[in-house]
């Protein structure tokens, strides 16, 4: 009940997408907030000579927005790596005094709130990874990260080694590359998405 309450305060819709398309192309213009309900997207920005570099990776619950994210950008887009269902508020109707009123609606902020803290705290660990200068120390730092917030060896990619590459911002063909001396080296193992490290972190 006091969710349908809120989606109306809120004016909100929801969007499905299928995989490879482009997630709110009218984004440089909308002042919105989009929240991952479901699937998975990536913000990326095509490069004058054709490269694309990951600035963002979008799961369930991520949220990204005009005001949020660097997506003002023409030569920036949203693109659904796997079908994908997103909710889209309109920031102007977000930030109106009066929906303080409203319980229901200060839970919602509340816990907006604490998804945007983990979206800074992401960005904040892709950063700790792109100040690493060699490919193999971007490896291993991300390995590191990942193990630290899912408190296994065991890490299970929610995108494709290749799109791993474009967030590592390396080239793909030297990243593949490093990650075979990886294995032969005996530091981790690779199955498809599953990366399993062998070494003490």
């Amino acid at each position: 009940m006091q969710i349908g309450k809120l989606l109306v305060l809120l004016g909100v819709h929801r969007y499905k997408y299928s995989k490879g398309e482009e997630i709110i192309p009218t984004i440089k213009n909308d002042n919105i907030i989009g929240i991952i309900l479901d699937g998975f997207a990536q913000i990326i920005n095509i490069e004058y000579n054709g490269n694309e570099l990951v600035q963002e990776n979008l799961g369930k619950d991520s949220v990204f927005g005009t005001t949020i994210s660097a997506t003002n950008s023409e030569s920036c887009q949203i693109i659904a790596k796997e079908d994908t269902e997103v909710l889209i508020i309109d920031y102007s109707r977000l930030m109106r005094p009066e929906n303080l009123a409203h319980n229901y609606f200060n839970i919602f902020l509340s816990n907006l709130y604490d998804i945007m803290s983990n979206k800074f705290r992401e960005t904040n660990e892709r950063v700790k990874v792109l100040e690493k200068k060699q490919i193999r120390e971007k490896l291993l730092k991300f390995f590191e990260i990942e193990h630290k917030k899912s408190h296994s060896k065991n890490i299970y990619l929610n995108f494709a080694l290749k799109d791993l590459a474009d967030y590592l911002a390396v080239d793909r063909s030297a990243m593949f590359r490093e990650l075979k001396h990886l294995k032969d080296d005996k530091l981790i193992e690779v199955d498809g998405r599953k990366i399993k490290i062998l070494y003490e972190i």
